[in-house]
Protein backbone atom coordinates (compact mmCIF):
# COMPACT_ATOMS: atom_id res chain seq x y z
CA UNK A 1 0.00 0.00 0.00
CA UNK A 2 1.15 3.24 -0.61
CA UNK A 3 0.84 6.04 2.21
CA UNK A 4 -0.34 9.08 0.66
CA UNK A 5 1.68 12.10 2.76
CA UNK A 6 0.24 11.89 6.34
CA UNK A 7 -3.35 12.78 5.01
CA UNK A 8 -5.07 10.05 7.62
CA UNK A 9 -3.75 7.37 10.21
CA UNK A 10 -2.24 4.99 7.76
CA UNK A 11 -1.68 1.90 8.91
CA UNK A 12 1.80 2.10 8.09
CA UNK A 13 1.92 4.87 10.77
CA UNK A 14 0.15 2.89 12.97
CA UNK A 15 2.56 0.05 12.99
CA UNK A 16 5.33 1.98 13.03
CA UNK A 17 4.52 3.56 16.00
CA UNK A 18 3.03 0.64 17.84
CA UNK A 19 5.73 -1.99 16.54
CA UNK A 20 8.25 0.23 15.77
CA UNK A 21 8.57 -1.66 11.95
CA UNK A 22 7.15 -2.26 9.34
CA UNK A 23 4.60 -5.53 9.03
CA UNK A 24 4.40 -6.85 5.69
CA UNK A 25 0.98 -8.66 5.33
CA UNK A 26 1.06 -12.49 4.03
CA UNK A 27 -2.43 -13.30 2.87
CA UNK A 28 -3.49 -16.92 4.07
CA UNK A 29 -5.73 -19.42 2.35
CA UNK A 30 -6.95 -21.62 5.72
CA UNK A 31 -9.22 -23.77 3.43
CA UNK A 32 -12.41 -22.04 4.40
CA UNK A 33 -15.92 -21.88 3.07
CA UNK A 34 -18.92 -19.49 3.69
CA UNK A 35 -22.17 -19.83 5.20
CA UNK A 36 -23.40 -17.51 1.77
CA UNK A 37 -22.23 -20.48 -0.30
CA UNK A 38 -22.33 -23.64 1.29
CA UNK A 39 -26.28 -23.73 1.56
CA UNK A 40 -26.82 -22.72 5.39
CA UNK A 41 -27.80 -19.09 4.18
CA UNK A 42 -26.95 -18.94 0.28
CA UNK A 43 -25.29 -21.24 -2.64
CA UNK A 44 -24.08 -18.41 -4.81
CA UNK A 45 -21.93 -16.12 -2.14
CA UNK A 46 -22.09 -12.49 -2.37
CA UNK A 47 -22.97 -10.76 -5.19
CA UNK A 48 -19.83 -9.11 -6.21
CA UNK A 49 -17.60 -12.26 -4.86
CA UNK A 50 -15.28 -13.99 -6.79
CA UNK A 51 -14.30 -17.96 -7.28
CA UNK A 52 -11.59 -17.41 -4.83
CA UNK A 53 -13.83 -15.52 -1.99
CA UNK A 54 -12.13 -12.61 -2.42
CA UNK A 55 -8.67 -14.66 -1.35
CA UNK A 56 -6.96 -14.18 -5.35
CA UNK A 57 -3.93 -12.77 -3.35
CA UNK A 58 -3.97 -15.42 -0.67
CA UNK A 59 -1.09 -18.11 -0.94
CA UNK A 60 -1.97 -21.58 -2.89
CA UNK A 61 -3.95 -23.63 -0.13
CA UNK A 62 -1.50 -26.36 0.57
CA UNK A 63 -1.75 -28.95 3.20
CA UNK A 64 0.34 -27.17 5.69
CA UNK A 65 0.02 -23.46 6.73
CA UNK A 66 3.57 -23.07 7.57
CA UNK A 67 4.28 -23.84 4.50
CA UNK A 68 2.32 -21.09 2.73
CA UNK A 69 3.74 -18.63 5.12
CA UNK A 70 7.53 -19.88 3.99
CA UNK A 71 6.32 -19.69 0.46
CA UNK A 72 4.85 -16.23 0.73
CA UNK A 73 8.24 -14.96 2.52
CA UNK A 74 10.32 -15.68 -0.66
CA UNK A 75 7.73 -14.41 -2.49
CA UNK A 76 7.84 -10.87 -1.09
CA UNK A 77 11.54 -10.94 -0.14
CA UNK A 78 12.62 -9.02 -2.81
CA UNK A 79 10.21 -6.24 -2.31
CA UNK A 80 10.32 -6.24 1.69
CA UNK A 81 13.01 -6.58 4.03
CA UNK A 82 10.56 -7.32 6.59
CA UNK A 83 11.50 -9.24 9.61
CA UNK A 84 7.78 -9.67 11.17
CA UNK A 85 4.68 -10.55 9.23
CA UNK A 86 0.85 -9.93 9.91
CA UNK A 87 -0.59 -13.50 9.10
CA UNK A 88 -4.06 -12.66 6.98
CA UNK A 89 -6.39 -15.51 7.19
CA UNK A 90 -7.97 -13.98 3.93
CA UNK A 91 -9.92 -16.47 1.61
CA UNK A 92 -13.97 -17.36 2.86
CA UNK A 93 -15.29 -16.59 6.30
CA UNK A 94 -12.58 -17.76 8.27
CA UNK A 95 -14.32 -18.77 11.92
CA UNK A 96 -16.59 -20.46 10.23
CA UNK A 97 -15.75 -23.74 11.06
CA UNK A 98 -15.58 -26.55 14.38
CA UNK A 99 -13.43 -24.34 16.72
CA UNK A 100 -11.17 -27.44 16.91
CA UNK A 101 -10.12 -26.66 13.49
CA UNK A 102 -9.56 -22.85 13.64
CA UNK A 103 -7.27 -23.76 16.65
CA UNK A 104 -4.98 -25.67 15.18
CA UNK A 105 -5.10 -23.33 12.23
CA UNK A 106 -4.50 -20.20 14.36
CA UNK A 107 -2.34 -21.84 17.03
CA UNK A 108 -0.10 -23.60 14.89
CA UNK A 109 0.57 -19.29 13.20
CA UNK A 110 0.56 -17.26 16.11
CA UNK A 111 3.56 -19.06 17.94
CA UNK A 112 5.62 -18.30 15.07
CA UNK A 113 8.45 -15.69 16.03
CA UNK A 114 8.07 -14.59 12.37
CA UNK A 115 4.42 -13.34 13.16
CA UNK A 116 3.65 -10.11 14.79
CA UNK A 117 -0.16 -10.09 14.45
CA UNK A 118 -3.16 -12.37 13.39
CA UNK A 119 -5.34 -11.14 11.18
CA UNK A 120 -9.02 -12.92 10.60
CA UNK A 121 -11.37 -11.53 7.61
CA UNK A 122 -14.79 -13.08 8.63
CA UNK A 123 -18.52 -12.23 9.03
CA UNK A 124 -20.02 -11.39 12.08
CA UNK A 125 -22.34 -14.13 12.08
CA UNK A 126 -20.28 -16.32 12.66
CA UNK A 127 -19.00 -15.64 15.49
CA UNK A 128 -20.18 -17.99 17.71
CA UNK A 129 -19.30 -17.56 21.87
CA UNK A 130 -16.83 -20.78 21.68
CA UNK A 131 -15.08 -18.60 18.52
CA UNK A 132 -15.06 -15.42 21.08
CA UNK A 133 -13.56 -17.17 23.55
CA UNK A 134 -10.61 -18.29 21.35
CA UNK A 135 -10.18 -15.21 19.84
CA UNK A 136 -9.68 -13.87 23.05
CA UNK A 137 -7.47 -16.35 24.66
CA UNK A 138 -5.29 -15.67 21.40
CA UNK A 139 -5.57 -12.38 21.88
CA UNK A 140 -3.45 -12.48 25.31
CA UNK A 141 -0.79 -14.24 23.02
CA UNK A 142 -0.42 -11.66 20.05
CA UNK A 143 -2.75 -9.50 18.60
CA UNK A 144 -5.35 -10.72 16.98
CA UNK A 145 -7.24 -8.09 14.52
CA UNK A 146 -11.30 -9.41 13.28
CA UNK A 147 -11.99 -8.05 10.08
CA UNK A 148 -15.70 -7.98 9.53
CA UNK A 149 -17.08 -7.53 5.75
CA UNK A 150 -20.18 -4.94 6.66
CA UNK A 151 -19.52 -3.64 3.03
CA UNK A 152 -23.01 -1.17 3.74
CA UNK A 153 -25.31 0.14 6.71
CA UNK A 154 -28.11 0.46 3.77
CA UNK A 155 -30.98 -2.99 4.17
CA UNK A 156 -31.79 -2.99 0.54
CA UNK A 157 -27.80 -2.51 -0.56
CA UNK A 158 -27.46 -5.77 1.55
CA UNK A 159 -30.23 -7.43 0.10
CA UNK A 160 -28.96 -6.85 -3.05
CA UNK A 161 -25.27 -7.78 -2.55
CA UNK A 162 -26.70 -11.03 -0.75
CA UNK A 163 -24.84 -10.21 2.25
CA UNK A 164 -26.94 -12.62 4.25
CA UNK A 165 -27.13 -10.73 7.82
CA UNK A 166 -28.66 -7.66 9.62
CA UNK A 167 -26.93 -4.66 10.58
CA UNK A 168 -28.26 -5.50 14.28
CA UNK A 169 -25.74 -8.67 13.40
CA UNK A 170 -22.73 -6.34 13.07
CA UNK A 171 -23.18 -4.29 16.25
CA UNK A 172 -23.49 -6.93 18.35
CA UNK A 173 -20.15 -9.15 16.74
CA UNK A 174 -18.35 -5.43 17.34
CA UNK A 175 -19.79 -5.14 20.97
CA UNK A 176 -18.85 -8.60 21.81
CA UNK A 177 -15.66 -7.73 20.07
CA UNK A 178 -14.32 -5.00 21.77
CA UNK A 179 -15.66 -6.29 25.08
CA UNK A 180 -12.50 -8.88 24.90
CA UNK A 181 -10.24 -5.56 23.70
CA UNK A 182 -9.75 -7.49 19.95
CA UNK A 183 -8.97 -5.22 17.53
CA UNK A 184 -12.15 -4.87 14.77
CA UNK A 185 -11.43 -3.49 11.22
CA UNK A 186 -14.44 -2.84 9.46
CA UNK A 187 -14.31 -3.18 5.47
CA UNK A 188 -17.01 -0.93 3.15
CA UNK A 189 -17.32 -0.81 -0.36
CA UNK A 190 -18.24 2.19 -2.26
CA UNK A 191 -19.79 2.37 -5.26
CA UNK A 192 -22.20 -0.30 -4.90
CA UNK A 193 -24.96 -0.14 -6.97
CA UNK A 194 -27.72 1.87 -6.95
CA UNK A 195 -25.92 3.65 -3.47
CA UNK A 196 -25.84 7.57 -3.84
CA UNK A 197 -22.71 9.36 -2.27
CA UNK A 198 -25.17 10.40 0.56
CA UNK A 199 -25.75 6.41 1.32
CA UNK A 200 -21.66 5.91 1.22
CA UNK A 201 -20.92 8.36 3.84
CA UNK A 202 -23.56 7.55 6.24
CA UNK A 203 -22.02 4.12 6.13
CA UNK A 204 -18.69 5.48 6.63
CA UNK A 205 -19.90 7.37 9.35
CA UNK A 206 -21.24 4.80 11.06
CA UNK A 207 -18.66 2.49 11.07
CA UNK A 208 -16.37 5.88 12.46
CA UNK A 209 -18.98 5.71 15.43
CA UNK A 210 -19.27 1.94 16.08
CA UNK A 211 -16.38 1.40 18.31
CA UNK A 212 -14.24 -0.08 15.69
CA UNK A 213 -10.31 0.32 15.69
CA UNK A 214 -9.47 0.19 11.49
CA UNK A 215 -11.52 0.79 8.42
CA UNK A 216 -11.02 -0.98 4.75
CA UNK A 217 -12.67 1.52 1.86
CA UNK A 218 -12.81 -0.68 -0.98
CA UNK A 219 -13.57 0.24 -4.72
CA UNK A 220 -16.41 -1.48 -5.79
CA UNK A 221 -14.51 -3.93 -8.10
CA UNK A 222 -16.61 -6.02 -10.93
CA UNK A 223 -14.80 -9.15 -11.50
CA UNK A 224 -15.45 -12.02 -14.42
CA UNK A 225 -17.47 -14.94 -13.41
CA UNK A 226 -19.67 -13.10 -10.63
CA UNK A 227 -23.48 -12.40 -10.83
CA UNK A 228 -22.25 -9.02 -10.32
CA UNK A 229 -20.50 -8.91 -13.81
CA UNK A 230 -23.76 -10.08 -15.33
CA UNK A 231 -25.56 -7.09 -13.69
CA UNK A 232 -22.67 -5.00 -15.22
CA UNK A 233 -22.74 -5.83 -18.45
CA UNK A 234 -26.76 -6.45 -18.82
CA UNK A 235 -26.19 -2.26 -18.27
CA UNK A 236 -28.29 -2.25 -14.85
CA UNK A 237 -25.34 0.62 -13.38
CA UNK A 238 -22.49 2.14 -13.83
CA UNK A 239 -19.03 1.94 -12.35
CA UNK A 240 -17.75 4.83 -10.39
CA UNK A 241 -15.22 6.79 -12.42
CA UNK A 242 -11.64 7.93 -10.48
CA UNK A 243 -12.87 11.86 -10.16
CA UNK A 244 -16.09 10.03 -8.28
CA UNK A 245 -14.35 7.79 -6.38
CA UNK A 246 -11.12 10.02 -5.58
CA UNK A 247 -14.58 12.83 -4.60
CA UNK A 248 -16.44 10.41 -2.30
CA UNK A 249 -13.59 9.03 -0.69
CA UNK A 250 -11.69 12.30 0.52
CA UNK A 251 -15.00 13.44 2.11
CA UNK A 252 -14.98 9.89 3.99
CA UNK A 253 -11.94 10.38 5.33
CA UNK A 254 -13.06 13.61 7.21
CA UNK A 255 -16.26 11.54 8.64
CA UNK A 256 -13.79 9.34 10.33
CA UNK A 257 -12.48 9.71 13.99
CA UNK A 258 -8.45 10.69 14.19
CA UNK A 259 -7.55 7.79 15.82
CA UNK A 260 -9.31 5.23 12.98
CA UNK A 261 -6.68 3.10 11.24
CA UNK A 262 -7.01 3.58 7.46
CA UNK A 263 -6.20 0.21 6.21
CA UNK A 264 -7.13 0.55 2.57
CA UNK A 265 -8.25 3.71 0.36
CA UNK A 266 -8.96 1.45 -2.77
CA UNK A 267 -8.10 -1.92 -2.61
CA UNK A 268 -7.14 -4.47 -5.69
CA UNK A 269 -8.88 -6.11 -7.96
CA UNK A 270 -7.22 -9.25 -9.75
CA UNK A 271 -5.91 -7.66 -13.29
CA UNK A 272 -7.06 -11.12 -15.20
CA UNK A 273 -10.65 -10.94 -13.49
CA UNK A 274 -11.27 -7.30 -13.77
CA UNK A 275 -13.91 -6.20 -16.05
CA UNK A 276 -14.58 -2.38 -14.51
CA UNK A 277 -13.57 0.21 -13.44
CA UNK A 278 -10.01 -0.43 -15.67
CA UNK A 279 -8.79 3.01 -14.37
CA UNK A 280 -8.34 1.07 -10.86
CA UNK A 281 -5.58 -1.20 -12.38
CA UNK A 282 -3.12 1.33 -12.20
CA UNK A 283 -3.37 1.46 -8.60
CA UNK A 284 -0.43 4.23 -8.15
CA UNK A 285 -2.08 6.40 -10.41
CA UNK A 286 -4.75 6.25 -8.36
CA UNK A 287 -3.27 6.59 -5.03
CA UNK A 288 -1.54 9.87 -6.56
CA UNK A 289 -4.61 11.22 -7.92
CA UNK A 290 -6.17 10.73 -4.43
CA UNK A 291 -3.39 12.28 -2.66
CA UNK A 292 -3.74 15.47 -5.23
CA UNK A 293 -7.24 15.51 -3.98
CA UNK A 294 -6.53 15.38 -0.60
CA UNK A 295 -3.83 17.95 -1.01
CA UNK A 296 -6.17 20.26 -2.63
CA UNK A 297 -9.56 19.89 -0.01
CA UNK A 298 -6.98 19.93 3.21
CA UNK A 299 -9.60 17.99 4.65
CA UNK A 300 -8.86 18.18 8.16
CA UNK A 301 -6.41 19.38 10.70
CA UNK A 302 -4.82 17.71 14.13
CA UNK A 303 -2.79 14.31 14.46
CA UNK A 304 -3.86 12.78 10.89
CA UNK A 305 -1.84 15.25 9.41
CA UNK A 306 1.58 13.78 10.24
CA UNK A 307 4.26 13.30 7.56
CA UNK A 308 5.77 9.75 7.43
Amino acid sequence: MYYLNGHYYSLNQFLQETFGEKLYKIALDGGFTCPNRDGTIGTKGCIFCSEGGSGEFASKLCQDINEQIENAKMLVSNKAKCKRFIAYFQSFTNTYAPVSYLEKAFSDVIIRDDIAILSIATRPDCLGDDVIDLLDRLNQIKPVWIELGLQTIHKHSAEYIRRGYSLNVYDKAVERLRAKNITVITHVILGLPFESKKQMLETVSYVGKSGVQGIKLQLLHVLKNTDLAEEYIAGAFSALTLDEYTDILCDCLELLPEDIVIHRLTGDGPKRLLIAPMWSADKKNVLNTINRSLDLKQIVQGKRFVKE
